[in-house]
């Protein structure tokens, strides 16, 4: 019987092939290993002390806040955040690393297991949990099969003339049945709300333990004095119910933070170092440093940020680029850390390693995103937390009023207490705008866009105004520099322009070869460089009268010597028509301010039809124009990626930048787009409308929920099982709403 359960949920595949050896028999879950702490505790420059784990056993927010108030209460602990969705414990405190044990065990008091945020460990424990749930269920299940066919005879035979004697041996075997397999299936929620008991707190499993409990109790109580009304299948098809929507959320839950563990888990394993006198050695990723070098054989990931020393090779980039084809890549090229090597060995030279990769960036934002809650979140976070207190009092209250007002026998006026506890369980609430967050964060991700705020999603979604840059932006990053005939005069203006990122810059640099930059020089937003009377940038920064070139360029003006142009040719990105042809279809307002010359301005803009644009704006102009469309009351995303776009980027409404930006544009940016085409913009938009849609759905769907249950548990309409049940499919309706995300707009 409970092996046709789980076929008929659809798992027996999945039980078969994941949860079983070859012997037939499961792992037991307390194999797993508890984690080497030292391994995972990082010393932060300020003298605190951090470590990142992933908690097991998660199942609400009413969880979340318990290990959150917990940890709280602690002197030395500074930050201990909890991440429903990804299931991320961040710790910080001061004093000692070993400090680590202790706080670790605080929380495993509470019934919680912590694992590394490694691969191998949040598989093992997905599968400890996994086992344990399937196993409860499967004992549900048949304890539910049998005890109903009993509760049917009862119920035929009460109709037919039954002896209370026949009856009350039913009951019995009812009993046998029902009291050791809710002793084994109830397990997951009796030791979750003990341990939240014994730190004098609740949590969601502490009402539906209660519910359980009474509706059991009560069932053996009128089988001891041969009473007539028994509710075993109750009891049995409540846990059943509640074990069935607990499995599906695992799994639900486990797809929609894979893309998101992915990225985390990357910055683990090991490296192969190449040392000095040839031979190899194996070493942790954390414990690589600059200078040293290391090969990676195909099928492995670099370790590090460097460059190929050598041999050549095919590179899956998507991780950092978000291009899905493969990268050929040779002696020179850059690679970074999280990119899988699909062809032949190769080395590389660590340029950066350890929190100085782009991979460890890309980790930091998204943690910089957890650091902050959006007003959806706190919402909902409110809400399950006042749970606990206003359903325990709904309960009781519906006792009392059947017990004294109705004056209905003390049996029906506790099974419907008990309905109301178990009804109103907070799943669907603590789920509706995490597992969209979720969702949406991992679909951004495999499309190169990178949040580095918690409220950046929810302000993409208001935006009715793309404001772009030109030059780095809408254009290629790479500008190919004119024919110049003065090779010296190329040198010295690229020794000046090395002390740049900005595009032309970079553009004027690479042309002239390598170059030993220039000192004491100082960049003018907007304008240019200056080392000290020669000058490299404008026309107007070098005192000359502007003229009718279309072109982007930079002039060098030196006292004495005529000033010289260098001209340069821009090529738009691959898809920016495309792109700003989608943002107008979505009802957005396009528009471009650029610092560059007017004729060029012009004939970009009119090249993507763009019929809003400015050129020749300072950074400051930039700030004005976008205040005053603020004012007007537009919501202004801005998308930049020179330092000259830097105070236009703060001053947006929400700002994107292009990874191929200046350091200061990214820091300022709430997104950071990887690749080199211009889609992840409109992505972004369109995944945070959508996300917005699902989350104002799911908390409708859920509040929704409660207000139309609880009335009818109250009214007795609603019995223990149904009400799991419908419990259970809330829970699961929330999350395939939020699957939901996913569908939206591709890059």
């Amino acid at each position: 019987m409970a092996f046709e359960v789980i076929q008929g949920l659809g798992l027996g595949r999945y039980y078969r092939e994941r949860l079983l050896d070859p012997t037939g028999r499961a792992p037991k879950p307390d194999q797993i290993a508890r984690p080497d702490l030292a391994r995972h505790v990082v010393a932060a420059d300020d003298g605190t002390w951090q470590l990142t784990l992933a908690v097991d056993g998660l199942q609400c927010g009413a969880c979340v806040w318990l290990i959150e108030q917990v940890l709280a209460r602690e002197p030395a602990v500074l930050r201990g955040r909890v991440n429903m969705t990804t299931r991320r414990l961040r710790l910080v405190w001061r004093g000692d690393a070993t400090e680590a044990e202790r706080l670790v065990a605080l929380v495993e008091t509470l019934g919680y297991r912590l694992v590394p945020f490694e691969r191998e460990a949040l598989a093992a424990a997905r599968d400890a949990t996994g086992r344990n749930l399937l196993r409860a269920l499967a004992v549900a299940g048949f304890a539910a099969g049998n005890v109903m066919f009993l509760a049917l005879a009862t119920w035929v035979g009460g109709r037919s003339g039954m002896g209370p004697a026949t009856r009350d041996v039913l009951h019995w075997l009812s009993a046998l049945i029902t009291l050791p397999a809710i002793a084994y299936a109830g397990r997951p929620f009796f030791a979750s709300a003990l341990a939240a008991l014994r730190q004098r707190h609740t949590n969601m499993d502490v009402p539906i333990s209660i519910g359980v409990i009474l509706v059991t109790g009560l069932s053996v109580w009128q089988t001891m004095i041969g009473g007539s009304q028994t509710y075993f299948e109750s009891a049995v098809m409540l846990l059943f119910f509640l074990l069935t929507g607990r499995v599906l959320d695992h799994r639900a839950r486990g797809r929609a933070r894979a893309a998101v563990e992915d990225l985390l888990t990357l910055r683990s394993g090991d490296a192969t170092v190449v040392e000095a006198d040839g031979s190899t050695s194996s070493r942790p990723l954390q414990a690589l440093v600059v200078g040293e070098r290391i090969l990676v054989g195909m099928g492995e990931r670099i370790g590090a940020d460097g460059t190929i020393a050598s041999g050549q090779s095919l590179l899956d980039t998507s991780l950092v680029t978000g291009e899905s084809l493969p990268v050929r890549t040779s002696v020179g090229d850059a690679v970074f850390a999280g990119t899988l090597n699909l062809g032949a060995p190769i080395t590389v030279d660590i340029t950066a390693a350890g929190a100085g990769t782009m991979l460890a960036e890309c980790v930091r934002l998204i943690e910089a995103a957890e650091a902050r809650r959006g007003r959806y979140v706190v919402l909902a976070d409110r809400v399950a937390r006042a749970y606990a207190p206003v359903v325990h009092i709904c309960a009781l209250a519906t006792f009392l009023v059947w017990i004294f007002v109705l004056g209905a026998p003390w049996a029906q006026a506790l099974v419907t207490a008990a309905a109301v506890l178990i009804i109103t369980c907070p799943c669907a609430l603590a789920l509706a705008v995490p597992a969209v967050q979720v969702i949406a964060t991992g679909k951004l991700f495999a499309a190169g866009v990178l949040m580095k705020s918690a409220t950046a999603l929810e302000r993409v979604a208001e935006v009715d105004v793309v404001c772009f840059d030109k030059t780095g932006t809408l254009t290629e990053p790479e500008l190919q520099l004119e024919r110049v005939d003065d090779r010296d005069a190329l040198a010295f203006a690229a020794a000046i322009a090395a002390n740049s990122r900005h595009p032309l810059s970079r553009a004027l640099c690479a042309a002239a070869g390598p170059v030993v930059a220039a000192s004491d020089v100082e960049e003018h937003p907007g304008e240019g460089l200056s080392c000290g009377p020669i000058r490299l940038g404008s026309a107007r920064f070098c005192g000359l009268a502007d003229d009718a070139s279309e072109g982007a360029e930079l002039w060098l003006a030196q006292p004495g010597i005529p000033p010289l142009r260098f001209g340069f040719s821009e090529h738009l990105r691959t898809d920016a028509v495309e792109t700003v042809a989608r943002l107008r279809r979505m009802g957005l307002t396009v528009r471009l301010l650029s610092g560059d010359r007017t004729g060029a301005v012009q004939r970009l803009a009119e090249q993507l039809g763009i019929t809003e644009w400015q050129a020749e704006c300072r950074p400051a102009d930039k700030v004005a124009v976008i205040t005053a469309w603020q004012s007007a009351g537009a919501h202004v995303l801005m998308v930049g990626d020179g330092l000259n776009d830097g105070p236009a980027l703060s001053s947006a409404s929400v700002s994107a930048s292009p990874s191929s930006a200046t350091e200061l544009s990214q820091n300022v940016a709430d997104l950071v787009y990887q690749g080199r085409k211009l889609a992840p913009v409109a992505v972004a938009i369109d995944t945070a409308r959508k996300s917005r849609r699902v989350m104002r759905q799911n908390l409708a769907m859920a509040l929704g929920y409660n207000a139309l249950v609880v009335p009818l548990a109250m009214a007795g309409q609603v019995t223990p099982w149904l009400a799991a049940a419908a419990m259970s499919l809330s829970s699961l309706i929330v999350m395939a709403n939020s699957a939901r995300v996913r569908s939206s707009g591709k890059a």
